[in-house]
């Protein structure tokens, strides 16, 4: 399983990020299309509950994330 990042922008200054576990790009990108134009919610990993309609925001960013502990170590490499 993967980590996505998927960061909605509103503006130059103002987005909302949330990440996702799906097996592959292409599965992240066909969730991402299937979400076009409609409400969604989804708990950000501070906790905070958002709802928002994607077309209203300007610009959808998809990456794939790696994250990294404290010792300087990407998930990747620790397994």
């Amino acid at each position: 399983m993967k980590e996505f990042k998927v960061t909605y922008f509103f503006d130059e200054n103002h987005y909302i990020r949330r990440f996702i576990h799906l097996e592959s790009q292409e599965e992240a990108e066909r969730l991402v299309r299937s979400e076009r134009d409609q409400y969604i919610s989804f708990t950000d990993s501070r906790g905070i509950y958002h709802e928002l309609h994607t077309g209203k925001v300007r610009t959808i960013q998809l990456s794939e994330y790696f994250r990294t502990d404290k010792k300087g170590k990407t998930k990747r490499d620790s397994h």
